[in-house]
Parts: C-alpha cells; structure tokens; sequence
C-alpha cells in the first residue's frame, strides 16, 4: 500500500479557491489557464538552462541528428 504524500500550499490554495460547482466551460477554461502557466514556466527554465550552459542553435541540430542516425 502506497501512502499519499499531504497537500502542500498551492494543492489547498486552489482546492479552497475551487471548492465550488462548475460547468465543464470553467473546468476546462481552468485546465487551459494551468496548462498555459506551466507551459510558460517550463519554457522559462529551458531558456534560463540554454542560456547558463550557453547552447547554440547547431548544438540542438547535431544532436537530432546524431539520434536519428542511431534510430535507422
């Protein structure tokens, strides 16, 4: 048996802000909300790595095909 790791503060900020009914139109515009925002802050962090490790362009070319050489 796996035990749940407790809520941390965002998990029950959110539960309270939407301890309420919704319609599928705000669950869904709520999910797309959340997905946009995790989407942006995992672009911030791939930027703030790139730029930290100061990848080019050509890196990101020689790898992909260096993977589907390997891939054939």
């Amino acid at each position: 048996m796996t035990t749940q790791a407790p809520l941390n503060e965002a998990q029950l900020t959110l539960l309270r802000l939407f301890s309420r009914p919704m319609d599928d139109k705000e669950i869904l515009a709520l999910r797309a909300m959340l997905i946009e925002f995790y989407e942006r802050s995992l672009q911030e962090e791939l930027d703030r790595v790139i730029d930290e490790k100061e990848i080019q362009q050509k890196d990101f070319e020689d790898r992909l095909n260096r993977q589907q050489r390997t891939n054939k």
